[in-house]
């Protein structure tokens, strides 16, 4: 019984095989001209319908590292000198920090999808560049009120200017391993 089991499963293996190969086949071979060997440009309506989703997407992941692994564990002490895991705090903190820039850079490259949103969002580069570096100093413990505060005022920026385009951005706190990704 064991061995037709296994003979069941090669065969099944071989088929399968030679399906998806026939298969890969009857799909190509053609110098590219035919019909469907082209992307199809999406229309300017779903451009922007998705530009202003990613938008969201990307600008409230950062908005949320910012406040759990950021401007709350400052507000609660846990970033001073002595305080009980400390340098957890800090290592998420920094991950955090250059989470949120990157999802920040990610969500102005959204916003050129959309007109009226690219308008609204394209002050607030410089102060998306200003938190390049604020993640290496949260990590090390050097990071100041204003240096917390900047991240406030710029994930706040960032949403009023969402706001103002017809993209509303809420805060959603990433997972742990979304920071380290």
């Amino acid at each position: 019984m064991f061995r037709t089991a296994r003979v069941r499963r090669a065969l099944l293996a071989v088929l399968l095989s030679c399906a998806l190969l026939a298969g890969a086949t009857a799909c190509g071979g053609g110098d590219g001209s035919e019909a469907g060997a082209t992307p199809t440009p999406v229309n300017s309506a779903e451009q922007q319908k998705f530009a202003k989703t990613r938008f969201v997407a990307n600008a409230g992941l950062a908005a949320g590292a910012t406040w759990q692994w950021i401007v709350k564990p400052y507000r609660e002490g846990k970033f001073k000198q002595g305080a009980d895991g400390r340098t957890f705090a800090l290592v998420k903190a920094g991950l955090a920090g250059a989470f949120t820039y990157n999802r920040l850079k990610a969500a102005i490259n959204n916003a050129k999808g959309d007109e009226l949103l690219s308008r609204a969002v394209a002050p607030l580069t410089a102060g998306i560049e200003s938190l390049k570096e604020l993640g290496t100093k949260l990590r090390k413990g050097e990071a100041t009120e204003a240096d917390i505060g900047n991240f406030e005022k710029v994930i706040n920026d960032v949403k009023t200017a969402g706001a103002s385009a017809g993209a509303e951005v809420t805060n959603q706190v990433p997972s742990t391993a979304q920071l380290g990704g």
